[in-house]
């Protein structure tokens, strides 16, 4: 039996929209299990009167990390927010005509991903401004038991980690929403509309459900996973694959032996994952340039063999310190934003204590302390 969505529910939850001016924050993932826009569905249906648009746009026409100012969006003639550029957050202006605002976002269960805390953010600001948040509940794709990761620092709080939740936290959209509104002081007027079908440990591609990419370099659900393995590489001058038809499958540079990195990756058994030599040739990145744009580099690319003992954090980890002790004359952390401000490193990883040396087992430690720690919170949380 087929996941039906939170927004297949919207018949049933129609006494919620009726006589409300509607804001919906959402993108090209918002759609039913029949392919139906959610913009259509409320603009047909209900009283939409705005649009919020997060990273990448209402319509998913944007690469990663490009602001954009507001703008009308042709199909409807609605107004559009933007709140990926120089805005975060909905002002109490932009608020003041609408009486709720609906979020309906495909997430990936990855800490690092910037549409977590844009639904933060909104929730905010309608805390403080009275206005009512609903928001249509959707798969974790990577599945919703399992946590890996450290507990984010303070010091590291930023657009790709504004809480102190795990790397993978093991919740699917809605309940993020139930949890950051209770334990970070949120306190907005919050519905989550359930999912029904939905057994927290199905992987996306057993919901029966269609995937629509949620963003550019995550072009199929299983890149779920190695995201949550690779994308930590973005704050080193290794390649994460941007920029090829595979994204966070495929690591390396123009300076690496994937043949020797395979050997030696390989032989740390590490669970459910097998790594193959690779070339590559990253083509331009529109937003901010591929790392070595044009030029052949070498590296692996990573087979998940076995999704459910894969630990992607865990393998990550090991991966950027293999890396590191074999070429420690040309692995190299990008530097710092400004002077005195924290590597992206830092920022992917939630923590100093990589880029600083911390050793493995040490991390893992780490890992394991702060993965139970948050186990038992979200048990609170969790509504399948």
């Amino acid at each position: 039996m087929h996941v039906r969505l939170g927004i297949d529910r919207l018949e049933e939850f129609s006494d919620l929209f009726k006589d409300k001016r509607i804001g919906l924050l959402t993108n090209h993932t918002g759609i039913n299990s029949r392919f139906e826009s959610t913009i259509d569905l409320l603009h047909h249906n209900f009283q939409l009167v705005k649009l919020f648009a997060p990273e990448h746009g209402v319509r998913g026409n944007l690469q990663a990390g490009v602001g954009m100012q507001g703008y009308t969006d042709e199909r409807t003639g609605l107004p559009v927010i933007s709140l990926y550029g120089e805005a975060r957050k909905p002002t109490a202006e932009q608020l003041t005509d609408i009486d709720m605002l609906v979020f309906d976002i495909q997430d990936v269960g990855s800490r690092f991903y910037t549409y977590l805390y844009t639904m933060a953010y909104i929730m905010q600001a309608c805390a403080a401004a009275g206005k009512s948040v609903v928001v249509f509940d959707r798969p974790n794709p990577i599945g919703a038991t399992a946590v890996e990761g450290n507990l984010l620092e303070d010091s590291c709080r930023s657009f790709i980690g504004l809480y102190p939740i795990p790397q993978r936290y093991g919740l699917t959209i809605g309940e993020c929403a139930q949890l950051f509104n209770a334990e970070y002081s949120i306190n907005c007027d919050l519905t989550v509309v359930e999912m029904q079908n939905y057994h927290r440990n199905m992987f996306y591609d057993e919901t029966g459900l269609p995937w629509v990419l949620p963003s550019p370099n995550i072009p199929m659900a299983d890149t779920c996973f190695t995201y949550n393995a690779t994308c930590i590489f973005e704050g080193t001058n290794i390649s994460e694959g941007r920029g090829t038809t595979r994204p966070f499958d495929f690591v390396g540079a123009p300076w690496l032996d994937g043949f020797r990195l395979a050997d030696v990756l390989n032989q740390l058994a590490l669970p459910g994952v097998f790594f193959r030599p690779h070339y590559f040739t990253p083509l331009p990145y529109l937003s901010s340039g591929s790392k070595y744009a044009g030029e052949l580099c070498g590296g692996v690319e990573v087979h998940v063999l076995d999704r459910l003992t894969f630990c992607p954090v865990q393998t990550g980890v090991m991966m950027l310190y293999t890396i590191r002790k074999m070429y420690s004359n040309r692995f190299a952390f990008t530097p710092p934003y400004r002077k005195g401000g924290l590597h992206m490193i830092d920022y992917n990883t939630g923590g100093a204590y990589i880029r600083e040396g911390l050793g493995t087992e040490e991390v893992m430690a780490r890992y394991t302390n702060d993965s139970a720690i948050f186990t038992k919170l979200k048990h609170k949380y969790e509504l399948y």
